[in-house]
């Protein structure tokens, strides 16, 4: 049998859960949050530093995208939240705003109300409120050791989530007291107890259902059997920068020739669906420790230190420092990120560590290289293609930020700070020396995704832009989107955050 509210929402991640949170605060309104995975029940999901064990597990969509020539042709596994929470419930728990400028590039796309002096009240609201952030509980010496290595290298040492940050800190972490607080923390489940608010899991969404240009409900396929959730009002796509475009196109929304090719009858052709896809790149350099790495992070004494206190290397968020540079210093604003891990995460987090290790490395944070997310096929649980195009812009500028980048991080590794750490080079392989030649080879061997797709819907005030300023899907009434896919530039920083705030944007625009 069909069900009805007045607004469904497909995704219950990090802006997901805020919308129906928020939405559903007005007890004169009905809505429906759909959501492909389970619960968040798994105890990994919990423990900050075991978030790779959700990697590849039912939690996970479990991506891969297409071959990458510029780095080795290789695959990039890109993990995905699926349960509750989304992304929320298994990434880094990075609480990294961006900076100012960005928004106020937003702004320039869509207009003043996403400009950093627009949403700056929004962070407000969401870290006072709903969401911890709070300061990592027991960082790791080495961690201390690197922040004085970059000190000794010539960065600065500051607190983080500065408006225009000018160097490097310890992280923000989404924790409460210790242990992982997501978005379903924060939003979902303290709405649960409404009754005008309906969770439906293991709920995947195969198409939006337009009749006459609007938006009336969604199909899904709930454990094996089709039903349709319909919509008095809106139609609101919170699926993530991969699953939205897919949702999309399944529903006859984007280029007219992609759907043609997979006979999806067309509903409105918006060519930009999917393309503007922007992901942030790393590559991480691995040194080996004699000792007090993650590595020990399940014996015994560290597993009671977590479930009697709430301390010790179980509380770590895997990357607990970071901070910014410029490639060249001609430029305005830094174009990457440094980013520390004590810890021996190697292989895209799913390789099984041998022995003590440290990384650290370059993130890309203003790639000029634009990717796409497309059908594989027009069956709607069939994986999609995602095509990031890593380093493939034809100026070179990528790849010349990244080697600019692991030379720093070369530079930072001779200091006398990480001399006394470090006994060796674990990564790259069978090298002794980080030269220019086992920097590129570190590029095409060990780069891999930070986890922060965005861009695929992007908005604008122009007509070629997927929403519009308040997010509406040009063309079909009744639909918007708000997650990081409407990002029309990816930012400095990390994703969780301004995903949060694109939720509760959206729930104003909506309530309004």
């Amino acid at each position: 049998m069909d069900q009805i509210a007045d607004y469904v929402i497909v995704g219950t991640g990090s802006a997901g859960a805020v919308l129906a949170h928020r939405l559903s605060a007005d007890p004169a309104v009905s809505v429906v949050a759909l959501e492909a995975g389970p619960a968040d029940a798994d105890r990994f999901v919990r423990i900050p530093a075991a978030f790779a064990k959700l990697f590849r597990s039912p939690l996970d969509w479990d991506y891969l995208t297409e071959a990458q020539p510029q780095v080795g042709d290789r695959r990039f596994y890109w993990p995905r939240g699926k349960m509750l929470g989304g992304s929320s419930s298994m990434n880094a728990m990075m609480w990294v705003r961006g900076f100012a400028a960005d928004y106020d590039e937003w702004a320039a796309h869509a207009g003043d109300a996403w400009s950093f002096a627009a949403v700056a009240k929004l962070f407000d609201r969401i870290e006072g409120g709903a969401l911890h952030i709070e300061a990592q509980r027991s960082p790791r010496r080495s961690t201390t050791q690197w922040l004085t290595a970059v000190q000794q290298a010539g960065y600065p040492v500051e607190l983080p989530n500065r408006d225009t940050p000018g160097g490097f800190a310890q992280t923000a972490v989404c924790q409460r007291r210790g242990a992982r607080w997501s978005s379903a923390d924060g939003y979902l489940r303290p709405a649960l107890q409404r009754d005008n608010l309906t969770v439906l899991t293991g709920a995947a969404a195969t198409r939006v259902l337009v009749d006459d240009g609007r938006a009336v409900g969604v199909e899904i396929d709930q454990r094996g059997r089709r039903r349709v959730v319909r919509a008095r009002r809106e139609v609101i796509l919170s699926a993530g920068a991969v699953n939205t475009p897919k949702l999309l196109l399944l529903s006859g929304i984007g280029d007219r020739d992609h759907l043609d090719d997979h006979g999806v009858p067309v509903v409105r052709h918006t060519p930009e669906v999917g393309r503007n896809l922007q992901d942030h790149l790393v590559v991480p350099l691995g040194f080996e420790v004699a000792g007090d790495s993650l590595f020990d992070a399940e014996r015994p004494r560290q597993l009671a230190a977590y479930l009697l206190r709430r301390r010790g290397m179980l509380t770590s968020n895997i990357g607990e420092a970071y901070g910014f540079i410029r490639s060249r210093p001609d430029l305005e604003l830094p174009d990457l990120e440094l980013i520390f891990a004590p810890a021996p995460f190697f292989d895209e987090g799913l390789g099984t560590p041998t022995a003590h290790a440290v990384v650290f490395g370059p993130i890309l944070v203003k790639p000029h290289s634009r990717g796409r997310v497309g059908l594989r096929s027009a069956d709607p649980l069939a994986k999609p293609v995602i095509d990031p195009r890593y380093l493939s812009d034809p100026e070179g500028r990528d790849r010349a930020a990244m080697m600019a980048g692991l030379q720093a991080c070369a530079r930072i590794a001779e200091t006398a700070a990480m001399k006394r750490l470090i006994t060796g080079i674990a990564r790259p392989r069978d090298t002794d020396t980080l030269d220019d030649a086992a920097l590129q080879r570190a590029l095409q061997e060990c780069s891999h995704t930070l986890y922060h797709p965005v861009g695929t819907c992007r908005m604008g005030t122009d007509e070629h832009s997927v929403v519009d300023p308040e997010l509406r899907v040009r063309g079909i009434e009744g639909l918007r989107v708000a997650d990081a896919s409407v990002m029309p530039t990816i930012i400095r920083g990390h994703t969780h955050a301004p995903s949060v705030v694109i939720g509760e944007r959206a729930a104003e625009l909506i309530r309004s």
